[in-house]
């Protein structure tokens, strides 16, 4: 049976603290692959500041390098906001002998009880959190608990840095540092 992490988000743009993240997970949990997915509309945070169609650009780019890395379409193909159970549930279906991790920090653990049919959900996938700065991590629920090098970066952060003009190469991927120049992301006009 395959073990398939998830790590979902906007990537806007995608920084070296997912795939960090990603990485530390899948060796420290033993899992066989790491899907990366953009969400179309998150229902708890705004909506992106660049395209579907940039993001995902940047993401493919970022991952194509690494063999257990993937991008899955998923949420970006669903209209409206994209919820966790709908997502799992369609990758259950069409993917039944995968056994699935679901990674999320530790600011989205204390969040648990609020997330849309959170007990229907517990029982279909593994949730991994991983630590994260100013968040205690603490939940009713089963998580399993990764510790991962603290990398405060955020997308925000580096959005501003590149409106400011202000170096960001050591915070990205090249290959996403490159597709922002080329497309002129995050530019003020």
């Amino acid at each position: 049976m395959k073990k398939i992490g998830i790590l979902g988000g906007t990537f806007d743009p995608p920084h070296i603290g997912h795939f960090i993240i990603a990485d530390e997970v899948k060796h420290k949990m033993g899992l066989d692959e790491i899907w990366f997915i953009p969400t179309n509309e998150p229902p708890h945070k705004k909506r992106a500041a660049s395209s579907n169609e940039h993001r995902l650009e940047m993401l493919r780019r970022a991952t194509e390098q690494t063999e257990y890395f993937k991008v899955n379409t998923i949420e970006m193909e669903r209209i409206g906001k994209s919820y966790t159970i709908d997502t799992i549930d369609e990758l259950k279906g069409k993917y039944p002998d995968a056994l699935f991790y679901f990674i999320i920090g530790a600011d989205m653990v204390e969040y648990l009880p609020n997330w849309k049919r959170i007990d229907e959900l517990i029982q279909k996938i593994q949730f991994v959190g991983v630590n994260r700065p100013g968040f205690a991590a603490e939940t009713d629920y089963h998580v399993k608990m990764v510790d991962c090098p603290l990398i405060d970066i955020s997308s925000t952060e580096i959005r501003k840095r590149v409106g400011e003009h202000l170096p960001v190469n050591f915070l990205l991927p090249k290959e996403a540092v490159e597709y922002i120049k080329e497309q002129r992301l995050y530019e003020r006009r």
